[in-house]
């Protein structure tokens, strides 16, 4: 039995008060587009519509919506155990995944990672629209076809298609955590917990939550109060925020410098 208690969330508001900075009228304030002559606008030249940018601005336009969310909800004083986790891990994802894209050791790198994610992208697209009966319009192009433009567009940068397959959340977000300076078995750890609870599973219950009563329920069973355990939930939200200044850091000097 999951139950709302107290919530001391001192620890949360350095985050918070990052995502404050970025709300605007009505909106978060974007990233701004890669100046013409800078590294990442380099990087993104021959990519056209698929550029690396492009998933960056996302990224993080997604990450700071799902901090901001759970923002709100501790405002509001509606704090339930697993919310702080499944929210935090899908800011943690998207901070991780821009700091990915833009940690390549070199340019082709670079244009391999974003090229493999547009790829996922665009089979995420075609499950949808077989899922749908989708049929694009006139000129154009189904999340299929455009999966092979990818394919060739890779193969035109010297890129096999054969280094174009799904990647995998653990490995984004580790070789991310390097990247940021933080160790990167400590940040899996906490993303596999807020994945935990995400996923409605059971073992995160035991591992990330603190029990506060106990009732039987049968002759061997136990019904059990738990809330969140915030000195768990607190890892977490320190490595999402580093990440998050990664990718402001690194942003700013790839879409700035030559």
């Amino acid at each position: 039995m999951m139950t709302r208690s107290e919530f001391k969330f001192a620890y949360l508001q350095p985050l918070f008060a990052d995502v404050e900075r970025v709300r605007g009228e009505g909106a978060y304030r974007q990233l701004p587009a890669p100046q013409p002559s800078s590294s990442l606008a380099t990087d993104d030249a021959p990519l056209g519509m698929y550029s690396a940018s492009t998933l960056i601005r996302n990224s993080y336009s997604a990450g700071v919506a799902h901090a901001d969310a759970l923002r709100r909800l501790v405002h509001a004083g509606e704090v339930d155990p697993q919310s702080p986790w499944t929210l935090m891990r899908g800011a943690l994802e998207n901070f991780a995944t821009a700091v990915w894209i833009l940690g390549g050791n070199d340019r082709t790198e670079r244009r391999r990672r974003t090229l493999a994610l547009w790829r996922e992208d665009m089979r995420n697209r075609a499950q949808h629209e077989e899922d749908t009966d989708h049929q694009p319009g006139p000129g154009g192009k189904t999340g299929r076809e455009r999966r092979q433009d990818i394919a060739d567009l890779a193969l035109s940068l010297g890129i096999p298609t054969t280094s174009l397959s799904k990647p995998e959340a653990g490995k984004v977000i580790g070789e991310a955590a390097e990247d940021a300076g933080l160790k990167a078995r400590e940040v899996s750890a906490a993303w596999r917990a807020a994945s935990g609870f995400a996923h409605g599973r059971y073992w995160p219950n035991l591992r990330a939550s603190m029990p506060i009563d106990a009732v039987r329920s049968g002759p061997d069973h136990y019904l059990m109060a738990l809330v969140i355990d915030e000195d768990q939930h607190r890892p977490l939200t320190r490595h999402t925020r580093t990440l998050l200044h990664r990718l402001h850091d690194r942003y700013q000097a790839r879409a700035t410098a030559h």
